[in-house]
C-alpha cells in the first residue's frame, strides 16, 4: 500500500469519502468482543475501511444477514480434492472459504520443488488466498519410494518467499522425538526464517508429547481423542478440529471444547473431495456441526477465522475491522449457515453458490509425465505363503487408522493365496511408480468388501505410487497397465475390461477438469465399485484405498518395500509369527 492509497482508506474511514463498496444493515459478528451488532461495513480498495454507517459508490443491501469474516481452513492437501488450485477455489469460495494453508506434500512427493513451484504459481489465479507450507516430510518414511527427496537444504530457498508461511506438518514424529539428526536440521531451518512447523503426532502423549512440542511445533490435526485434545493444549499447541471426507473427528473432539480452551482450536479439513464440498460444502459445514453440537455461533466463527488468524500470524485478516483485508461472508443464519454472498478482497466473488471471476488456469506442463514403471507384470501379483496364518490390513469405520488383523486364508497346491468369495478378504499391492525399482508389494485387506474385478489409483498417500486391490490378478494387472496408460487417476475393471476410469495426469494425482466434472466421474467410479464389484456400501472405494499405504498412521499399512507395521515402525513378514 502506498501512501495515496493510505491516504484514500482514511479518507473513507473517516466518512469524508464514498467507500467503493459498503455492505448495508448486515448483523456484523464481531470476533474480538464476541458480540453481534447492526451496521455497515465499507470497503476501500482491499481492505475495510470501517463499520458503522456509510455510503458507498456500490451498496449491497444485508437486511437479515449475518456478516462474517472470511473462513479460514486451517490445513488442508489441495491435491486431495483431486483438483488444481484453480478449481478447488472455485469451489471453496462459494462456501465462505476466502484462505487456506495449504500443504502440498502430495505433488511434492511426486515431482518434488517442482511441483511446490507449481502450485504457488497456479495458486496466483484464483480468488482463494493461499498460504503455502513447504512439506516437511518428502518422503514421509524411508519406508517407501517417493518421486523426491527434500532435506533441509532444499527448503532454505522456499522458506524465504512471504506466501510460504512455515514447514508442514512434521510426520515423522519417531525422528523429533529421538533427536534424529534429519529431523533437527528441518526443524532449525525453519526456525531459522521464524516460520511455523505444524504437527503431525496420531497417539503421541505424556513425555513423548512434551518432546514433540519441546521443538516448537505448534499445531496437531491427528487428535482423535479429547485425552489427546487436551494434552496438545495444555502443551500450548494449538488443535485443528478436523472434517473431512475421510476423518471425521469435529464431533468428537467439541465434546472436549469449552470456553477456556476455544480458543486453542481451529477448523480445518486436511482432505475434501469435490462430492463432499459440493454437497456440504466446507468450513459451513464445520460451523454447521459445531451449533448442532451446543457450541455458540460466534465462539464456532472464531475457530474458522481469528482462532487461525493468530495460529498462522495472517494479522491482516480474520476479523471484520478497520485495515483488515475485505473478506467477508454473508450467511443467511447462523444454524444452518447458508452463504448468500462472498466478497474477496472487497469484491462481490461469490453469489448464492456460483463462483463469479473467470478460471484461468497456470500451465500444468512442468508436472506431468509422471510415471516411470519397470518391469511389472501380472506374476508380480502373486502372493506365496509359508502359512495358512497371516496378517491382513483391517478397514476400520470413521478414518484412516486401519487394524492389525490375522487371518487363516486358502493356498494353492504351489502355496499362493487364492481369494474365498465367502471371505472378505482382498489382495492390496503397490506398485512402485517414479524410479523404476520393479518394486511391487502384495498384502491383505479385510473389510473393503470386493468380490469382483479390481481397482487402481495412483492417489496412495504420500508418496503416491500405484495401489491396487482386487480378487482376480489379471484384472488387478489390467486396471494397473490401463492407469498407467492414462497417466494416472482411477481405473475400475471387471472381466477384463474398463468399466469406469478417470485420468488425473498432473502428477497422476490431479485432475486438469473441473470440480463438477470430476465430482460426475467420481459418482460413477463409487457407483460401480459399489454396484458392480461389491465395494461396501459404507466403504469409500478410492479414499480409504488410498490411505492404505499411508505408513505413519497406525497400524498396518503396506508401501512398495513390503507390509510394514507402524507401531513398531517396521517392516513384518505377512504370516503370522509362531
Amino acid at each position: 500500500m502506498n501512501k495515496e492509497t493510505l491516504k484514500r482508506v482514511i479518507e473513507v474511514a473517516a466518512g469524508r469519502e464514498k467507500a467503493d463498496v459498503v455492505l448495508k444493515n448486515c448483523n456484523i459478528i464481531d470476533v474480538f468482543s464476541g458480540t453481534i451488532a447492526v451496521g455497515d461495513i465499507a470497503f476501500c480498495g482491499d481492505v475495510i475501511a470501517g463499520t458503522g454507517h456509510y455510503h458507498g459508490i456500490t451498496e449491497y443491501d444485508g437486511t437479515g444477514k449475518f456478516a462474517s469474516p472470511g473462513l479460514i481452513d486451517s490445513h488442508i492437501h489441495i491435491e486431495s480434492s483431486y483438483l488444481s488450485p484453480e478449481e478447488l477455489g472455485k469451489l471453496l469460495v462459494p462456501c465462505g472459504g476466502t484462505t487456506i494453508i495449504a500443504d502440498p506434500h502430495e505433488i511434492v512427493n511426486v515431482c518434488g520443488l517442482t511441483g511446490f513451484d507449481y502450485m504457488r504459481n497456479a495458486a496466483k489465479n484464483t480468488k482463494l488466498s493461499i498460504a503455502f507450507m513447504i512439506p516437511s516430510c518428502v518422503p514421509a518414511t524411508p519406508f517407501e519410494n517417493a518421486g523426491a527427496t527434500i532435506c533441509a537444504a532444499d527448503m532454505e530457498n522456499p522458506l524465504g518467499h512471504d506466501d510460504v508461511i512455515g514447514l508442514g506438518e512434521f510426520m515423522d514424529y519417531p525422528g523429533v522425538i529421538s533427536g534424529a539428526d534429519g529431523a533437527m536440521d528441518k526443524l532449525l531451518m525453519a526456525k531459522k526464517f521464524g516460520k511455523l512447523v505444524d504437527g503431525h503426532s496420531p497417539s503421541v502423549m505424556g513425555k513423548a508429547l512434551n518432546a514433540y512440542a519441546a521443538t516448537g511445533i505448534c499445531t496437531d490435526h491427528e487428535c482423535a481423542t479429547v485425552e489427546e485434545m487436551h494434552q496438545r493444549i495444555a502443551c500450548g499447541m494449538y488443535v485443528l478440529l478436523r472434517e473431512g471426507s475421510a476423518c471425521h473427528d469435529l464431533e468428537n473432539l467439541i465434546k472436549g471444547l469449552t470456553n477456556d480452551n476455544a480458543r486453542r482450536c481451529l477448523l480445518c479439513s486436511d482432505d475434501r473431495h469435490p462430492s463432499t464440498i459440493l454437497s456440504k460444502g466446507h468450513l459451513n459445514e464445520h460451523l454447521r456441526l459445531c451449533v448442532a453440537n451446543g457450541v455458540d455461533p460466534v465462539t464456532a466463527i472464531r475457530l474458522g477465522t481469528l482462532n487461525a488468524r493468530e495460529c498462522f500470524r495472517l494479522y491482516d485478516r480474520g476479523a471484520i475491522a478497520p485495515g483488515l483485508r475485505g473478506d467477508v461472508v454473508l450467511f443467511d443464519d447462523l444454524e444452518q449457515f447458508h452463504v448468500h454472498s462472498v466478497f474477496v478482497q472487497g469484491v462481490l466473488t461469490a453469489h448464492k453458490g456460483a463462483y463469479l471471476p473467470e478460471v484461468v488456469k497456470y500451465p500444468t506442463d512442468s508436472v506431468m509425465g509422471t510415471f516411470c514403471v519397470k518391469d511389472f507384470s501380472v506374476e508380480k501379483l502373486a502372493l506365496p505363503l509359508k502359512s495358512d496364518k497371516v496378517y491382513v490390513i483391517d478397514i476400520l469405520a470413521g478414518g484412516v487408522v486401519t487394524g492389525k488383523g490375522t487371518a487363516t486364508v486358502g493356498r494353492d497346491d504351489k502355496g499362493n493365496f487364492v481369494y474365498d468369495p465367502q471371505a472378505p478378504i482382498a489382495k492390496v499391492a503397490v506398485v512402485e511408480r517414479h524410479k523404476g525399482t520393479g518394486n511391487v508389494a502384495v498384502g491383505l485387506l479385510r473389510g473393503y468388501g470386493i468380490t469382483k474385478g479390481a481397482i487402481a489409483i495412483s492417489i496412495a498417500h504420500d508418496s503416491h505410487n500405484i495401489i491396487t486391490v482386487g480378487v482376480d490378478d489379471g484384472d488387478m494387472a489390467y486396471a494397473v497397465e490401463a492407469l498407467i496408460a492414462q497417466s494416472g487417476g482411477m481405473v475400475v475393471v471387471k472381466d477384463g475390461q474398463v468399466v469406469a476410469s478417470m485420468a488425473m495426469p498432473i502428477g497422476g494425482i490431479m485432475s486438469d477438469q473441473s470440480g463438477e466434472w470430476v465430482n460426475e466421474q467420481l459418482l460413477k467410479i463409487h457407483n460401480i465399485a459399489h454396484g458392480e464389484l461389491g465395494v461396501g456400501e459404507d466403504v469409500d472405494p478410492v479414499m480409504t484405498l488410498c490411505f492404505m499405504s499411508l505408513a505413519v498412521i497406525p497400524s498396518l499399512k503396506i508401501t512398495d518395500k513390503g507390509l510394514f507395521d507402524v507401531e513398531k515402525f517396521d517392516f513384518i513378514e505377512i504370516e503370522v509369527e509362531g
